[in-house]
């Protein structure tokens, strides 16, 4: 449909999982994407596959996090959108996390699209020109499961982030917008459900059939989401947190 023609995308953590799908849908749909991530060998192979540019960054640090842009315009000249997938979900609780891995959480879910965000707009105003930017939040932004203390701690803050810049920047026409996604069927949960929770080779199979709609969400599913989103297509949207999710939060039997 070419819902992106002709527009710079940058996919801050767009080496696998969601961010990788989101590269896909993008180049799909006419832009011209960079995706960023830490393991060079994961996203040069997701570049290769879809003809996107790989930066290799840590978004753990800020300077890289503005450097992201910095070489998006070194690329492009510009950028027109920005999406900020990266993400840690390291478990932790409120009584066993250590500081430094609340740090870890900040760092990656907070700090980092705070400062891609503030390079982006930063461009966007310089030419006086339209943007849009999804961030990649979590219903866990609505405070569970207890396991993930920091990282609920840490998306909540990018939830008012993204409102905040939102409204401050709706007079530039730079829309901002973010999905608070729920259980979704990436490798990067296949490798935390191993690794924290014991899980076999059958844990999306009984995952699945723990859900109300009887399967996990799917990346491709969001990713198309988050091109509309990034698109003309969905208007004068901007300040919208959306639980893209098959929990109905607030909501008792």
């Amino acid at each position: 449909m070419g819902l992106l023609e002709d527009k710079v995308v940058l996919v801050n953590g767009g080496s696998q999982g969601v961010g990788a799908g989101i590269v896909r849908a993008a180049v799909r749909e006419g832009a011209s994407v960079v995706l960023t991530g830490r393991r060079t060998e994961t996203g040069e192979r997701t570049a290769a596959e879809t003809g996107a540019r790989f930066v290799r960054a840590d978004l753990a640090d800020p300077a890289q996090a503005r450097g992201s842009v910095e070489r998006t315009l070194d690329a492009h000249g510009r950028i027109d959108c920005l999406v900020n997938a990266a993400g840690l979900t390291s478990r932790g609780s409120l009584l066993d996390t250590t500081p430094e891995l609340f740090d870890q959480h900040v760092a990656i879910n907070l700090r980092a699209p705070f400062f891609a965000m503030q390079a982006a707009v930063a461009d966007m105003l310089a030419r006086k020109a339209p943007g849009t930017i999804v961030n990649i939040i979590s219903n866990c932004a609505h405070g569970r499961p207890p396991f993930l203390a920091p990282y609920s701690a840490a998306k909540a803050g990018l939830a008012g982030l993204t409102r905040n810049a939102a409204h401050a920047h709706r007079w530039d026409r730079i829309r901002i917008n973010g999905l608070n996604i729920g259980w979704t069927d990436t490798e990067g949960e296949d490798a935390v459900q191993r690794a924290f929770h014991g899980a076999g080779d059958d844990w999306r199979e009984k995952a699945a059939a723990s859900q109300p709609m009887g399967r996990l969400g799917q990346v491709d599913e969001i990713a198309d989401f988050v091109v509309l989103l990034l698109s003309d297509r969905s208007g004068v949207v901007t300040g919208s947190v959306i639980d893209w999710d098959q929990i109905v939060f607030g909501g008792q039997d």
